[in-house]
């Protein structure tokens, strides 16, 4: 199985509408393959308590007390945990990961470790022990410079305070960088981390002796800057079609003064918006394929256009989310965990609040085959139904999304304003009942959505006559 298609987005508190601090991913893998939606409380263990990975064997003890958090499992652990995204009970954000490669010039002196720390335990193993975004990169880094990594990754950490990007290059060495509060990056399986200032650790933290690996290897191509990108990172064709233009399309809609092309290898990591950008900004960019350019695959390009770039948003999406960490409010209330199931150009985010002590049970249930009592079969069967006549049936698909949103910012406003008045279990209880509302409203009209495109559907089909009325 192939977990190397994602597309990510980071947005600093001071960019963003409200202050808030968020960030967000498409898990992109396979077309039919479901993803849960779970609580893990909060946990004291008595006895020692260590990881073992069902895939590659990975293994390490982990602390004896484990917070709350969210989480977005795979069905089956049969190809590992993957537990890809969450908020914790101290406002953490976590989302991995980003899928990334590293040149052969780097990995034949620093080669991936087989059985090292890879994507499915990631959020596992790190998120439930960190109090901030800093810590939890400080944590994994850890981890990949002792334990090594399994594989090339990009993961994305925020709190209420910071977000931050940490990018593994090689078996061992690894760097992260803090996006600047008033900026955003997205980013599209590469590399993306440019030049690194050593003397800034307020912005830049890397594995140990990482100048000393570079410079003994003879890895640098300059002689004035570090930077990552060019040392650890790709450049080659399948950068040009599969890769850049994602981000290009990202800033040219976030930042569209700024002239480039999409297949240039020059597109900055860090960039700054015209505007500042709210969550459904956040959600149009992880939902997209570049609408309003010759490229959309369901515009009006040319038949070589609408197939030359690989678009963010695409039928092998089996969730997208964006994870919004909200200035001023408690961690319970601050969070909030946006998650679409299925391709998000088809779905709805529906919000859960970080302060949720469980999911609904559409969102624990789901197997590789189709079964209409899980969530995300529920979503995936009105992508199924949209995709057999598109132009037919996207202005309802399309009407459906528009209704569910305003609904769900009302709920949202509502659960603000009553829960900013409740502690504790009963803040606690109402989160869960407002966030369980919000995941109900769109099951429901979603399933209503599906009935409406099944009955459109019966006099679409390829074997149908239209009689002029007046023979």
């Amino acid at each position: 199985m192939n977990y190397s298609a994602c597309t990510s987005i980071l947005i600093g508190a001071k960019a963003s509408l409200d202050g808030s601090v968020m960030i967000g991913r498409n898990e992109d893998a396979k077309a039919a393959w479901p993803k849960h939606f779970v609580v893990h409380p909060a946990k004291t263990a008595s006895e020692p308590v260590s990881f073992t990975s069902p895939d590659n064997g990975f293994t390490m003890p982990l602390p004896a007390q484990a917070a709350k958090y969210t989480a977005t499992p795979e069905w089956t652990t049969k190809y590992g945990v993957f537990e890809e995204s969450g908020i914790n009970e101290y406002g953490v954000a976590m989302s991995a990961t980003e899928s990334t490669y590293s040149n052969e010039r780097v990995l034949g002196c620093d080669p991936l470790v087989k059985n090292g720390i890879a994507e499915e335990a990631m959020v596992t193993v790190v998120l439930p022990y960190v109090h901030s975004a800093r810590a939890g990169v400080k944590r994994l880094g850890q981890l990949v410079s002792h334990y090594g990594t399994a594989e090339s990754n990009g993961i994305l950490f925020a709190d209420q305070r910071e977000a931050w990007y940490l990018e593994t290059g090689a078996g061992h060495y690894w760097v992260a960088q803090r996006i600047p509060d008033n900026a955003y990056a997205v980013v599209a399986n590469q590399m993306a981390i440019q030049v690194v200032d050593f003397n800034d650790p307020a912005n830049f933290i890397t594995a140990p002796h990482l100048q000393e690996f570079v410079a003994h290897n003879h890895l640098n191509p300059h002689n004035d800057r570090f930077n990552w990108r060019e040392i650890f990172g790709t450049q080659d064709q399948s950068d040009l079609y599969y890769n850049t233009p994602r981000v290009w399309y990202g800033q040219h809609v976030f930042t569209p003064q700024v002239a480039a092309q999409p297949q240039s290898f020059d597109l900055p990591f860090i960039q700054y918006a015209t505007k500042k950008l709210g969550v459904n900004d956040a959600q149009d960019y992880l939902s997209s394929h570049y609408q309003g350019t010759p490229y959309d695959p369901v515009g009006a390009g040319s038949p070589a256009d609408k197939t030359r770039f690989r678009p963010v948003s695409l039928a092998k999406t089996q969730e997208s989310h964006v994870l919004q960490l909200r200035p001023d409010l408690e961690p319970a209330l601050a969070g909030i965990h946006w998650l679409a199931m299925g391709v998000g150009a088809q779905s709805v985010y529906i919000p859960f609040y970080a302060g949720i002590t469980q999911t609904p049970a559409a969102y624990r249930l789901g197997t590789a085959t189709y079964s209409p009592d899980s969530a995300y079969w529920v979503y995936k069967l009105v992508s199924v139904l949209n995709d057999a006549h598109y132009h037919a049936t996207q202005a309802l698909v399309s009407d459906t999304q528009k209704q569910l949103r305003i609904d769900l910012r009302q709920l949202v406003q509502t659960t603000d304003a009553v829960a900013q008045k409740l502690t504790g279990l009963e803040l606690a209880t109402y989160l869960t009942t407002q966030s369980t509302k919000a995941a109900e409203l769109g099951l429901s009209r979603y399933r209503q959505l599906a009935t409406q495109l099944i009955t459109q559907a019966t006099d679409l089909g390829p074997l149908n006559y239209h009689q002029d009325l007046n023979l």
